[in-house]
């Protein structure tokens, strides 16, 4: 697994017009690049439709989304015509970037241990660095996880503003006291319309 803060191991991979595509030619922006078994079948389809579908709220975030398999040029253009994908689709054909990565090696399958792309996703900060890595992902709903890292990255992790309320909750427990001293009130006042009683007898 990558570490956070380390500096992001460099590539240079074609796109699905040919077109290279380097990580020191993004410097200054913010990188998501998601590793996928393969174009066009069902998890990868799920992925690469949500990314394109959040696309406009990665780019409020100045952020560039690129997906990453072994397939081809003709594979990337097919699978992007088809389901009318905005993202890019870069073309690892000796999956080294993989490798180094993390996003290849033994992984299970149907329970059964084999050898191949494993799905995941680094965040790459503007300065180069790692800012994130999901070493395993599930397709649905995966892309909008990204964002909220991303915008919690740029804006602040809201965790830390939770953490006031749980001490809030821990003192409730000392407003139980008045109610005691309500029960100790009652007799007093019993004794006290008993001690008026006694005159008005005495005197009949």
């Amino acid at each position: 697994m990558l570490e956070v803060g380390t500096k992001a191991p460099a590539f240079t991979l074609p796109d699905q017009n040919g077109k290279a595509v380097a990580l020191k030619d993004l410097a200054g922006r913010w990188v998501v690049l998601y590793f996928y078994p393969k174009d066009d079948t069902p998890g990868c389809t799920v992925e690469a439709c949500e990314f394109t579908a959040a696309l406009p709220a990665f780019r409020g975030l100045d952020a560039e989304v690129f997906g990453c398999s072994a397939d081809g040029a003709s594979a990337h253009t097919k699978f992007i015509a088809k389901h009318k994908l905005g993202i890019k689709l870069l073309t690892d054909a000796d999956r080294k970037v993989m490798d180094a990565y993390g996003a290849y090696g033994k992984k299970l399958m149907y329970g059964k241990p084999v050898v191949g792309v494993i799905r995941s996703t680094v965040l790459i900060s503007p300065d180069g660095l790692v800012a994130h890595h999901w070493a395993t992902v599930k397709a649905a709903g995966h892309a909008e996880q990204v964002r909220e890292k991303l915008a919690e990255l740029q804006g602040g992790a809201p965790v830390v503003a939770a953490k006031p309320a749980k001490k809030a909750a821990a003192k409730k427990p000392a407003a139980k006291k008045p109610a005691a001293k309500k029960v100790v009130a009652k007799p007093a006042k019993k004794a006290a319309k008993k001690a008026a009683k006694k005159p008005g007898k005495s005197k009949g």
